[in-house]
């Protein structure tokens, strides 16, 4: 059986408060140079060609998103959760009926501005028609260490083979769903690959940049403007 041809969306999860921020808005509406740090994100998936449609996940109350995003460039779900598995779950749900279950979902952290659509074509092209999908990620380049229950007690762990998971992460809808609802600890299933690895899938690795980094500190605010000023 043949498919049409395949359909890319994108899948915003914003719910989040960002308490490590200290901050006295959602960290994903803190300025990044002259825009807001989600309509960096928002931007980087309307500007790339290959996306057909973009979903940004919210709470119910949020107070924000209509300020933040295009009349009728994307589309606003009030059906965020407590959690980002959560939320991301929810948005699935809700899209039933409008996604296919071979569409590509590619979900991407709200607090990561310094994607572009050079990354989500490069992840798109090197995933193609692979039967799991795939997912950003920066093999480790640092030493890494471990330390264990004793302060004294410290180990080098091998970084070969060791890669730091960046978003987008690219699924098809069925398996993203599928994977989501046997998901039932939230502490566990840090990101949706995880989710899918869970079911005994291996996502492919695609080389990101370090401009996709996560705003999860204030001093990170002013590293995510020093990659958006680059040309």
């Amino acid at each position: 059986m043949t498919h049409s041809a395949p359909r890319y969306f994108a899948l915003i999860p914003a719910a989040g408060i960002g308490a490590r921020m200290a901050s006295g808005s959602p960290k994903q509406y803190l300025p990044i140079g002259a825009k807001p740090m989600l309509r960096h994100t928002l931007d980087a998936f309307l500007s790339s060609g290959l996306i057909a449609h973009t979903y940004v996940v919210v709470s119910a109350r949020d107070e924000y998103i209509d300020a933040i995003v295009p009349s009728g460039a994307a589309t606003v779900l009030r059906c965020g959760g407590a959690s980002r598995m959560e939320s991301v779950r929810n948005a699935l749900r809700a899209l039933e009926g409008e996604l296919h279950e071979h569409d590509w979902v590619l979900v991407h952290d709200a607090a990561r501005p310094g994607l572009n659509a050079a990354l989500i074509d490069k992840l798109i092209a090197t995933v193609g028609d692979d039967p799991v999908g795939g997912l950003l990620a920066l093999p480790v380049v640092d030493t890494v260490k471990r330390s264990g229950a004793n302060a004294a007690s410290i180990t080098t762990v091998a970084r070969d083979g060791l890669w730091l998971a960046q978003t987008p992460q690219m699924f098809r809808y069925k398996l993203l769903c599928d994977a989501l609802a046997a998901a039932t600890d939230a502490s566990v299933i840090t990101d949706d690959a995880s989710a899918v690895e869970a079911l005994g899938f291996s996502p492919k690795l695609v080389e990101g940049h370090p401009r996709n980094l996560k705003v999860t500190l204030p001093a990170d605010i002013r590293i995510a403007e020093m990659y958006l000023a680059a040309p």
